[in-house]
């Protein structure tokens, strides 16, 4: 049976991308960062509310590249990707687990000009066609 590993995300870059080189023959770019996105909900009492989520992102090669060159922060930005978990050993012996997405697709969703803009503006209240969240 076929799995699916999918992400997608519409969001708004956190800071400028790090980017790095690798050590190995190829010198191929990597550029991670982290996208912003933001959920709108209501609660069971009625009440308005959002949460913002935090995903780290990996680029490699031509596209770290793009990266490099035209993501800053703020920047709202269209990723494709997959999931991918590493295990990092610490010194101290215990493993750290990180979870990113791995970037097929980027597409700069901002215009040249644009930087440092929220996705949603702080006044927006329009909450009237969501249901109450119950997960």
């Amino acid at each position: 049976m076929r799995t699916i590993n999918k992400v997608i995300l519409i969001g708004n870059v956190t800071k400028d991308p790090f980017i790095k080189t690798t050590g190995a023959l190829a010198d191929k770019k990597i550029a991670t960062f982290t996208v912003a996105t933001n959920r709108y909900y209501k609660a069971p009492n009625g009440e308005a509310m959002n949460e913002a989520e935090y995903t780290n992102c990996v680029a490699w090669g031509p596209l770290a590249e793009r990266a490099e060159q035209f993501l800053t922060k703020g920047k709202l930005v269209y990723i494709e990707g997959r999931l991918k978990t590493r295990i990092i050993d610490k010194e101290d012996g215990t493993k750290l687990h990180k979870t990113e997405v791995v970037i097929g697709q980027l597409i700069f969703l901002s215009k040249r000009e644009d930087t440092h803009e929220e996705m949603v503006p702080e006044d927006f209240d329009d909450f009237s066609d969501l249901e109450t969240d119950k997960f």
